[in-house]
């Protein structure tokens, strides 16, 4: 997938390291920066108190909404001041229905991008993350602090385990992995079998991007009692890969929540960029 077009999301606070990482990574590959500003509005007072409280809430609400309005033209400044072509958009949300606009506007980007600030956010980072993932179609970075990131890595590992979701991030990085100097697809704990990943777990994906000019290697791992995440972070540490290319919750957001998951486990702990689909 040729990427044209980065969205970040920024909240009300005054942060400015996801949007000038943004820019930096549309500069880098001639992309197009779309910001989407959020407020997200608590819900209303409701019961015996709801008189009492209703005009300090609709005065909070207010001022939220002009914090909205200051940091959309805070955004536009920055980008009339960069080196990259921009549009800025804005919602004022109830909480609940915010991961929606933020998927809304997902669907208008090649990629959603979620930085350090967003990542340490609490409320927004969860619905950044599952706005683009659930209500775009569309591939989401993930980039911990620390990491000045690319989307010409050298080095990459596949979190690869035969779903749906892994082969559409697979599919969305081709541009990347081609330009690599290395790929490899880890399996944690393979089986075997028509049903799981084959007589011969990874070779049908390592043929699948060999065709597509990707220079591939198949790595099987054992997980020895460790998490499947822990195991994919400890096996891109020790390969030097500079992002983890994987999909993102076979099972259910509330089943991930309640019992844990690789995709919840590799959100939480983020120790490189990691490109996700769904």
């Amino acid at each position: 997938m040729t990427i044209r077009t980065i969205l970040t999301v920024a909240g009300v606070g005054n942060e400015r390291g996801d949007l000038e990482l943004a820019a930096r990574l549309c500069q880098q590959t001639g992309a197009h920066l779309s910001v989407l500003v959020v407020g997200m509005a608590a819900p209303p007072p409701i019961g015996e108190y709801a008189a009492v409280v209703s005009d300090a809430w609709l005065q909070e609400r207010q001022a939220e909404m002009h914090r909205v309005s200051d940091r959309v033209s805070e955004v536009t400044s920055f980008i009339a001041a960069s080196a990259v072509s921009g549009d800025v958009a804005d919602e004022y949300v109830e909480l609940a229905w915010a991961d929606e606009s933020v998927g809304r506007r997902a669907r208008y980007a090649d990629l959603t991008l979620a930085g350090p600030n967003t990542l340490l956010s609490g409320t927004l980072k969860d619905k950044v993350i599952e706005g683009a993932l659930f209500g775009s179609g569309k591939p989401l970075l993930l980039i911990p602090a620390g990491i000045e990131p690319t989307l010409s890595p050298k080095r990459v590992l596949i979190g690869w385990d035969g779903r749906i979701e892994a082969s559409r991030a697979v599919r969305e990085a081709l541009d990347m992995l081609r330009g690599a100097q290395e790929v490899r697809v880890a399996l944690v704990d393979p089986g075997q079998g028509e049903d799981t990943h084959g007589e011969e777990p990874g070779a049908d994906l390592a043929a699948y991007l060999a065709r597509h000019g990707v220079k591939v290697t198949v790595d099987r791992l054992p997980r020895e009692g460790n998490s499947v995440a822990d195991v994919l972070r400890r096996h891109a540490t020790d390969t030097a890969a500079e992002m983890i290319v994987m999909g993102a919750y076979g099972h259910s957001r509330l089943r991930e929540r309640i019992f844990g998951g690789v995709t919840r486990s590799m959100i939480e702990n983020p120790t490189l960029p990691i490109f996700m689909a769904r």
